[in-house]
């Protein structure tokens, strides 16, 4: 079947350059779809719009394009730059992306700091730290920080440390940290001890078994059997993390071993980490938008995704197969890392065998997920059909949305609104409410957190929640615009009641089915129906109802604490001379909390744009 470009299209085909650059697909609401680079662009955009396209996804695609903007570039290097950037910032949804839009763990050391402390960390700035990842399960973070910590007892604490304290904490009792602050250890030992976790966590671990042993028997020889036996915890420690370190390369190795797998739609990518000739490390990482690509496309897309938020770059990284783009990538990692560093497709050897286990690995984890998400899904439509027919719902509840209020004798009063789509959290659906129209009163603040939810949804019907000045963006208002196929309280009757006026208010009473989970016995009570319905102890539905009732009890109560801690930063500041309103709403808004403006010092809050100098020392000083 042939296929026509729009009329305004055919003119941006018949103009583009034939320079180096990206382009952007835009749909008719301005949205950016998709976004490429070339070496080429007239000749990279035109493929889009051939008859002899066969990709589904690409026929899917442009049938959606209206508009097409072009960015010349002086360089290939420079467009995959800016692809990068661009991609990251708009995410389009037929661009091969990572699959988790969250930023995946590291292990932070604050080297920059006196005496670093180690810590977990989503983010990667440039001061000074170093970090160690990613790892995919923050599980994994925290079991290998638990291990170090008993081989490298880091401190955790936030005092500022002068080695003078009169004593030390609990943790430096039990082993868990060296004393830095009582002078056990000084600032130079402290430093070293660190610069060995960091050099375990690279894989270079036999220098430092070898120093411990030395040490041991040196305390043996003196009769400190008790410092022996410290290192002798210490060795087996090492021996449980080393365990898992496998040497498969020469001691002088630093390479990264990346493949892949693919089934219908879903791509799961695995990666060794072999640092100094030791496999560290595997993760493997899921990435979507890959149906209809080719192979190429979704390796070249992984790397330029991963290695640009890596924290190491290796000097070799061992691929499946070869990429067209491989020397412009060659190109950005040697600038990242600074010296040389090569894409390599091995074709016999140990290095095609690491590729191969890689490949395997990555087919049994794709196989395993699959399993998962299959089990999941049949769980999910198994409660769905369960609450359709215990609660007499005319569908199944693809949709949940779940309510709970939460304050401490009136006060911070905040309400919760949690949804579930086919039976998993839709977080960014969630929404609070701070509560303003009643105090101690639960069916009050619940009709007032209703009312406000339906009358967003009544505005989002009337279009008042979208600007028309904002011209090619859409606001996310599903969160309003979407009416649920069960509304769930957490309560009995008394809350259902109030629940069922808001609706009767709103005129959604036939249109939105609602029942209140009661703690006691799990009993769910239904409009105009007496008698509650109990649901098996072990069923599927119950375990759904369950959760969104529980999830929407701990968004509340999240949002209690924090309403609650702002409120008690105010009315302690409210007692210090020279703080009125004003004042008052920059210290919140620059520490947040009391504890973090006590920590600070008077500098820290006289440097706060609109504190003097004075007022700092009075804050201080009533804080103390």
């Amino acid at each position: 079947m042939s296929y026509t470009p729009p009329e305004n299209i055919q003119e941006i085909l018949k103009n583009l350059p034939t320079r180096a650059g990206v382009y952007l697909h835009k749909d008719k609401d301005g949205r950016i779809i998709y976004i490429g680079k070339a070496i080429n662009l007239r000749s990279r955009v035109h493929s889009y719009f051939r008859n002899s396209v066969d990709s589904t996804k690409v026929q899917r695609m442009r049938r959606q394009i209206t508009d097409i903007e072009i960015i010349t570039t002086d360089s290939e290097l420079e467009a995959l730059l800016l692809e990068m950037t661009l991609i990251k910032k708009h995410r389009p949804q037929f661009n091969v992306q990572l699959k988790d839009d969250k930023r995946y763990p590291y292990i932070k050391v604050h080297w920059h700091q006196p005496f670093p402390k180690v810590t977990v960390t989503r983010r990667m700035d440039r001061d000074g730290s170093r970090y160690f990842g990613p790892y995919t399960s923050i599980w994994a973070v925290h079991q290998t920080l638990d291990m170090l910590r008993k081989i490298f007892p880091y401190l955790t604490c936030d005092r500022t440390i002068t080695g003078h304290d009169d004593r030390a904490c609990l943790y430096y009792d039990i082993k868990l940290c060296n004393g830095p602050c009582i002078g056990a250890v000084n600032k130079a030992g402290y430093r070293a001890m660190i610069k060995e976790l960091m050099d375990f966590l690279n894989g270079r671990s036999e220098h430092i078994v070898k120093q411990i042993q030395e040490k041991m028997g040196q305390a043996a020889e003196n009769l400190q059997y008790e410092r022996a036996a410290e290192y002798r915890d210490q060795l087996k420690a090492i021996g449980q993390v080393v365990a898992k370190q496998k040497v498969i390369a020469a001691a002088n190795t630093d390479q990264d071993v990346i493949a892949f797998a693919r089934e219908k739609g879903d791509a799961c990518v695995q990666i060794f980490f072999i640092r100094h000739g030791k496999l560290i490390g595997r993760e493997y990482f899921l990435l979507e938008g890959t149906e209809g690509e080719s192979n190429e496309t979704v390796l070249q897309d992984f790397l330029t995704q991963f290695y640009d938020e890596a924290a190491h770059i290796p000097k070799e990284v061992l691929l499946p197969h070869e990429i067209e783009e491989a020397l412009v990538i060659e190109q950005w990692l040697k600038q990242k890392r600074s010296t040389k560093v090569t894409l390599q497709v091995p074709r016999r050897g140990k290095k095609k065998q690491l590729v191969e286990m890689a490949t395997m690995n990555a087919s049994d984890t794709l196989a395993t997920l699959r399993q998962q998400w299959a089990a999941d899904r049949s769980k999910h439509v198994t409660a769905m059909s369960e609450l359709q027919e215990k609660l007499n719902l005319p569908t199944p509840p693809a949709r949940i949305e779940g309510y709970d209020i939460s304050h401490t004798q009136g006060k911070q009063t905040v309400g919760s609104m949690v949804v579930f789509v086919q039976g998993a959290p839709k977080k960014g659906d969630y929404r609070r409410f701070n509560v303003k129209t009643v105090g101690n009163d639960d069916y009050g603040a619940m009709k007032e957190v209703l009312t406000r939810r339906f009358q967003r949804y009544k505005d989002s019907m009337a279009g008042e929640l979208h600007d028309p000045s904002e011209i090619g963006r859409v606001k996310k208002e599903t969160a309003w615009s979407l009416l649920p196929d069960l509304l769930l309280i957490d309560g009995g009757k008394g809350q259902l009641g109030m629940a069922m006026e808001v609706l009767d208010q709103f005129d959604l009473s036939d249109e939105v089915p609602v029942a209140g989970l009661a703690k006691r016995e799990e009993e769910i009570f239904l409009p105009n129906q007496p008698d509650p319905v109990m649901l098996s102890r072990r069923s599927e539905g119950l375990y759904l109802v369950q959760r969104v009732r529980d999830e929407s009890h701990r968004f509340a109560n999240e949002g209690h604490r924090k309403r609650r801690a702002k409120v008690g930063v105010a009315s302690v500041l409210d007692s210090v001379p020279g703080i009125g309103p004003k004042r008052r709403k920059i210290l919140l808004s620059h520490f947040g909390s009391i504890d973090d403006l006590r920590k600070a010092t008077e500098e820290e809050i006289g440097s706060v744009p609109g504190i003097p100098i004075e007022v700092a020392r009075s804050i201080k000083a009533h804080l103390a």
